[in-house]
């Protein structure tokens, strides 16, 4: 389910956060389906469950995912979630924009660059 990289320079509770926001982001977990225990995934990944925790907050506080006490952690059905982090991304690609006509970077540029990346993740 979750391959970390610790050759990555960000912390590891980083990237299970972001690793959970994909799956979610992508339908990959469905609303309502259960998360691994935070024992179960530290186990898992052999990381700190401390780590898992922290990791599990900020998906809460961003609204991905709920607690039931007792029970463990759920993705959230609110579909609002995912708006807002696909309103967070454009908001980041409007700055990444506005940032590139300061460096002197035309709409072709972008658009070309875009395209490339975009096409090297489909590979």
């Amino acid at each position: 389910m979750i391959i970390l990289d610790y050759q990555d320079r960000r912390p590891i509770y980083e990237q299970v956060v972001e690793k959970f926001q994909a799956l979610i982001l992508s339908g990959a977990l469905l609303p309502d389906s259960q998360l691994p225990s935070v024992r179960r995934l530290a186990l898992d990944l052999s990381i700190n469950p401390n780590t898992i925790q922290r990791a599990y907050a900020q998906l809460e506080q961003e609204g991905l995912i709920y607690p039931v006490k007792g029970r463990g952690n759920f993705v959230s059905p609110n579909l609002d979630a995912a708006d807002r982090k696909r309103e967070m991304f454009f908001a980041e690609l409007r700055d990444l924009i506005k940032k590139g006509r300061t460096y002197g970077i035309s709409r072709e540029q972008f658009l070309k660059t875009a395209d490339d990346y975009y096409k090297e993740e489909a590979i």
